[in-house]
């Protein structure tokens, strides 16, 4: 199959694992690199042998490139991908598709319009993990899905991160940066979701950085930092997410559990590719682990992308898919305007569950990314 030639905008910490991309899958073949820091993108064009460094204008004009990845900071990703759109290329982003949601749909709107691909991150759920427990439900192990848990509560990364500050600022908080994981899974689990209901907080007004760098620096929270998510699935399951910067203790909780007629699944961290999957099936005294069945369960970022040239050569429906990344931008917005205004939000912003990847697929059976 033709590989597909790829240009990627945003050469921050990210952008190493894209650049490994095409070792892994043999559909892509990045031949350039822009970024507003020039002398970065030389850098990274060197570490991973890549030909051209352009600026932006340059790349959107070079008409041998199809597809760009869209790297950049979010607040810049609508702008970037508007403009790759309007210079005729398929885009995957970074996630969030945009910041806000009236923008994703017009970028949804004009890549139909213009016979385009839009794809966004995470891709994580295209795992060997997320894919098994997929291939678990669909199989009926755990019965009919009625209702489902995630949990992802920590103390915040003033305590690691050398620049915290954009966490606790408008646009920032913890399910603007980990729910896009844990309501994509959910999405692939389970399928679209119809109705949300929020309710959020902040413990604190200040955050103090303890990293040694910048000890003691205060950065004023703007944003909530404990959000609760009711969501209501098209297929009648419940489901459960929290996420938080206020858990200062740890906790025990899993990142996610299926709830099912027959059984308990339950899912590991949606933010990696690979961990352990366990089930306990209705009667069992205690829970199994169930082995991976499918591959990429390492490090694999890159694979929606790659999903995304085979769907262009193919003609098919692509997996990492803007509507479902629309979807999930919604739904993030509207748990916060629920806790805001009392009420539940119905979604406006239809999605399918994405279609589970063909069994068998591997490093060295790419050609089943073409069913």
């Amino acid at each position: 199959m033709k590989k597909v030639k790829v240009g990627v905008i945003g050469t921050g910490t990210i952008s190493g694992i894209y650049l490994e991309a095409p070792t892994r899958f043999s559909i892509l073949d990045i031949v350039a690199v822009a970024d507003l820091n020039l002398e970065r993108a030389k850098e990274k064009a060197v570490e991973y042998n890549v030909k051209k460094v352009y600026t932006v204008e340059e790349m959107l004009a070079d008409p041998e490139i199809e597809m760009v990845i869209n790297l950049t900071i979010p607040k810049a990703h609508y702008e970037v991908t508007l403009a790759a759109l309007e210079a005729g290329k398929h885009v995957f982003v970074e996630k969030p598709l945009t910041i806000d949601v009236e923008e994703g749909k017009k970028l949804l709107e004009l890549a139909e319009q213009k016979g385009l691909r839009v794809g966004c991150a995470p891709d994580t759920f295209l795992g060997g993990a997320l894919q098994t427990c997929r291939k678990l439900i669909d199989e009926g192990v755990i019965g009919k899905p009625v209702a489902a848990t995630g949990f992802m509560l920590g103390a915040g990364p003033e305590g690691w991160h050398p620049a915290p500050d954009f966490y606790y600022q408008k646009g920032g908080g913890p399910m603007f940066d980990m729910g896009p994981y844990y309501l994509t899974a959910f999405i692939h689990l389970l399928g679209p979701i119809k109705r949300v209901t929020g309710s959020t907080q902040s413990a604190f007004e200040k955050r103090t950085v303890t990293r040694e760098e910048d000890y003691g620096r205060q950065i004023p929270v703007e944003t909530p930092t404990h959000v609760t998510g009711l969501l209501d699935f098209e297929n009648g399951a419940v489901g459960t997410l929290i996420t938080s910067f206020d858990v200062m203790g740890g906790t025990q909780l899993p990142c996610m559990e299926i709830y099912g007629t027959k059984g308990t699944l339950s899912v590991p961290d949606p933010n990696n590719f690979g961990g352990a999957i366990r089930v306990r099936e209705m009667g069992a005294h205690d829970f199994k682990e169930v082995p991976l069945e499918y591959g990429y369960s390492d490090n694999s970022r890159g694979i929606g992308a790659a999903d995304m040239a085979h769907a262009i050569r193919a003609g098919r429906n692509h997996r990492a898919n803007g509507q479902m990344a629309l979807q999930v931008l919604e739904v993030m917005h509207a748990i916060h305007e629920s806790s805001v205004e009392g009420k539940h939000i119905l979604i406006q912003n239809a999605c399918s569950r994405p279609e589970i990847l063909p069994f068998g697929l591997s490093q060295d059976n790419q050609e089943l990314f073409e069913k």
